[in-house]
């Protein structure tokens, strides 16, 4: 077998530089209906918490930080829902407004 390059050899690491196509990541879809806020005190002694459903995956964690910032109020992403500790449902209203289609109950 002769010395040198064979082409159908895959190049494993090289010093030069090369373009890599990256394959293309579908955005996950928008939300398929509005954003849900309703109060929740069942399974908490009593303790209202606001929940929010209907979110993106994608957009859970962040939008639960905004909302608990603009409440003043703790809370936490529980599955496929925000609960933020308290009744704010017209804060919460007013701050998923600018983004999503919201809906009560």
């Amino acid at each position: 077998m002769p010395h040198g390059r064979r082409d159908d050899v895959r190049r494993v690491w090289s010093d030069t530089p090369e373009e890599v196509d990256e394959p293309e990541v579908p955005a996950e879809p928008d939300p398929v209906g509005p954003v849900r806020v309703h109060l929740s005190t069942s399974g908490r002694r009593g303790k209202t918490v606001t929940v929010v459903s209907g979110l993106p995956a994608a957009e859970r964690r962040e939008t639960a930080r905004r909302l608990k910032r603009a409440c003043g109020s703790g809370g936490a992403v529980k599955g496929d829902d925000v609960e933020i500790q308290g009744d704010h449902r017209d804060a919460v209203i007013a701050a998923l407004g600018e983004r999503f289609t919201v809906r009560p109950g």
